[in-house]
């Protein structure tokens, strides 16, 4: 049986729009809904971390990677950051989640990878093509950010994919560039390739906007029906 919404899909992204605008405080929402404020910050966070669809109550429960989870619970052991500010680092739904990875790993017991048995997943990173680095970027983004569905995909680790995102990001194309001597510079790169290259990213990016658009549209459909 699925997991039925205290708040709606709606309340919570005007929600955390109000917040991210300077318009509101989380507190104050909190208040105004009769919730806390951990809640609201929470909203906010899986926002920031995984975009529309984080605020989507799911009847699913999201599989988390063995190595995403042994990442966070590090991260978080290592002082370099809040359980929000890890959940938003490593796109993890709730606070609640890390707080018993955390609980789990200082009792010894082993983090496995959720809805699979443990299933083994890779841990260590393999070597990469630059065209490879294109199309892991390319399925990562289509799919909303999932690094661990990446990783398991194309049998590369977590931290590879995370890194190669955030480098996509900040850099563009030549981001995901080997800079270690064995790949030309970009500027050296065939024109027709760096093109061919940014244009998968960018279909990438805008099938994702046109997916949560889509998305939104139903959800506003929903919303009129039951008024």
């Amino acid at each position: 049986m699925g997991r039925k919404a205290k708040f709606s899909y709606k309340t919570k992204i005007d929600v955390v729009q109000r917040c991210q605008t300077g318009k509101s405080t989380s507190g104050y929402e909190a208040s105004l809904l009769g919730t806390n404020n951990q809640t609201v910050r929470s909203w906010i966070s899986q926002y920031e971390s995984l975009g529309n669809a984080g605020l989507i109550t799911t009847s699913k429960n999201t599989i988390y990677s063995a190595t995403l989870k042994q990442s966070a619970v590090q991260d978080y052991l290592n002082g370099e950051g809040s359980y929000l500010h890890i959940c938003k680092k490593h796109g993890i739904r709730s606070t609640c989640q890390l707080r018993n990875w955390v609980m789990k790993y200082n009792s010894h017991e082993q983090l496995k990878t959720s809805g699979t048995g443990g299933k083994p997943i890779m841990t260590k990173g393999r070597k990469t093509t630059y065209k490879e680095r294109i199309e892991i970027v390319e399925y990562c983004i289509a799919h909303q950010n999932n690094y661990s569905e990446t990783a398991e995909k194309f049998r590369v680790s977590y931290q590879q994919v995370y890194t190669w995102i955030k480098k996509y990001e900040a850099e563009g194309v030549k981001g995901l560039l080997d800079k270690r001597g064995r790949t030309k510079p970009l500027e050296e790169m065939d024109e027709v390739e760096r093109l061919r290259a940014e244009n998968r990213l960018l279909k990438a990016q805008n099938k994702r906007q046109e997916m949560e658009m889509n998305f939104l549209k139903k959800l506003d459909e929903i919303e009129r029906r039951r008024r």
